[in-house]
């Protein structure tokens, strides 16, 4: 399957090789650019208005930053990774895809006050079996790069949990787009960088210049226990996920209708996204140039930037379903 494919690979923030050979493999388009940052742009001709799809090829990771004597692995993370998620959890590293655990110590050696409180990241070290420094650095380089350790697995009623479901959701949808004819101007954009700060879309869009842009992502899922009803920010199941507004971009609010009204011709499944947190690459991508028309669609998943993020089936195929009716509205549609 697509998806899992995509998902199993080693992709953080500046390290998209492995995401961009695989998609690379698979696009054909009049004219395919790999541009400085490492962006894939996929151009296919047509006429009319000029429309950017992105998703993002980038997973939150880490990057060692030190040796102990004793041959353990210092780290910083690369995105954001809340603390609270990395204690035990298996992790690759490098070229060689060196197996570790994001290790600390025991709780029998944690003295009172040390259990009661979040273990700084500080304290915290990747654990990958060397018996010293000097093993340790055999097999690894200040710098290099790494990821989760987390399966694609297909669970319970039609749900999914792996690591980088953001964004892979989104490449895979726009690999799916890719698959049928559209009479615009098309650009189907694979971008790096975005956990770090969005960055590859600024440039690609700079490049393009698109008068449209449709942002596909993976976005946050808070219908956990414990959540208040009126707190939840999107519903497991609850179709595709559109954002209004948030800490990088305000969408077009034209397009947002535009939206809304195709969703419910074509009876799919479409929930607003209740939160103003957060930013994806539409906030590069608004801002490129003279201004973008911007919108986003996601596919809601519970525990997002974690070890393992979990997904509807059904929503991820809501969101393929109405950016594909989005796309062919924007061919007729003067907004």
């Amino acid at each position: 399957m697509l998806l899992k494919e995509l998902c199993e690979l080693f992709g953080p923030s500046g390290w998209e090789d492995e995401v961009r050979n695989f998609i690379l493999s698979r696009i054909k388009a009049d004219e395919i650019i790999v541009d400085s940052m490492g962006n894939i742009i996929a151009h296919k001709i047509g006429g009319g208005k000029k429309v950017m799809v992105a998703a993002h090829m980038d997973e939150v990771g880490f990057i060692v930053s030190g040796f102990t004597d004793e041959g353990f692995v210092k780290f910083k993370t690369v995105g954001g990774i809340l603390t609270t998620v990395l204690v035990s959890k298996k992790v690759l590293l490098g070229e060689k895809r060196v197996p570790g655990v994001i290790s600390a110590k025991a709780v029998h050696l944690q003295k009172r006050d040390e259990r009661e409180k979040l273990i700084p990241m500080s304290e915290l070290y990747i654990d990958i079996g060397a018996k010293d420094k000097d093993e340790a650095k055999s097999l690894l380089n200040l710098g290099d790069y790494g990821i989760f350790a987390g399966e694609y697995t297909e669970f319970g009623d039609g749900l999914v949990k792996s690591k980088a479901l953001d964004d892979r959701v989104g490449c895979a949808t726009v690999l799916g787009l890719m698959e049928q004819e559209y009479r615009n101007d098309m650009y189907y954009v694979f971008t790096v960088q975005e956990e770090v700060g969005l960055r590859g879309a600024i440039i690609a869009a700079n490049r393009i210049r698109p008068d449209y842009a449709l942002v596909i992502e993976g976005t946050t899922c808070s219908d956990v226990y414990g959540t208040k009803p009126h707190e939840t920010v999107t519903n497991l199941g609850g179709g595709a996920v559109m954002t209004a507004m948030d800490r990088a971009a305000v969408s077009d609010r034209r397009y947002f209708e535009m939206i809304k009204n195709v969703a419910e011709r074509e009876n799919i499944p479409l929930q607003i996204k209740r939160t103003s947190m957060g930013g994806t690459d539409a906030g590069s991508i608004q801002r490129s140039g003279g201004g973008v028309k911007t919108a986003v669609l996601a596919v809601p998943c519970r525990y997002i930037h974690s070890p393992v993020s979990v997904m509807s089936k059904n929503d991820f195929d809501s969101v393929g379903r109405l950016s594909a009716a989005v796309l062919n509205e924007l061919e007729r549609s003067d907004i």
